[in-house]
């Protein structure tokens, strides 16, 4: 099999791809996305999450995420809409005082879930940034990755924490 864009058809135009004689399977991905902090949001971390005068930063961004995800095929031109099965999103803060999130996304369909697991990283991420902002705009999002996927044609990854 040769390696192709899949959203491209014959003339070279964007496609979406035709899913319409695929199976529906069980399907799941996960995805991080990473935020390195600055030293004054560091401050404000208070047990497990960072508290602003617009609320609590992690939860917030927990809700955001689940949005984005379910919301993927409006942000994204070619992707599927996806009723999904389950979202969740997963906020630690490591070793080295960066935010690490994890979004898993499941559903029983004929496409797989990549996309919505990074978006919904991704919204996640860019909440807290949001959140953070007043306190401190040095933050980075230095990394938005999949991490796993499996119940398509061909599974990826392996859950690295």
């Amino acid at each position: 099999m040769e390696n192709k864009f899949t959203h491209i058809n014959a003339k070279g135009d964007p496609a979406m791809v035709d899913v319409g004689g695929k199976m529906p399977t069980n399907r799941m991905a996960i995805a991080q996305a990473i935020i390195e902090l600055d030293d004054k949001i560091i401050e404000q971390i208070t047990g497990e999450d960072i508290v602003t005068k617009k609320g609590s930063v992690f939860q917030t961004a927990i809700l955001a995420g689940i949005m984005g995800a379910k919301k993927t095929s409006d942000l994204i031109p070619l992707c599927h809409p996806l009723g999904l099965d389950n979202c969740s999103i997963d906020i630690e803060i490591n070793a080295d005082s960066e935010i690490v999130i994890l979004c898993k996304a499941n559903l029983h369909a004929k496409t797989g879930v990549e996309m919505e697991a990074l978006t919904g990283a991704s919204v996640a991420a860019l909440t807290i940034y949001d959140m953070c902002k007043g306190i401190s705009q040095n933050m980075v999002i230095k990394e938005i990755k999949l991490l796993k996927k499996t119940g398509g044609k061909s599974d990826f990854g392996m859950l690295k924490k």
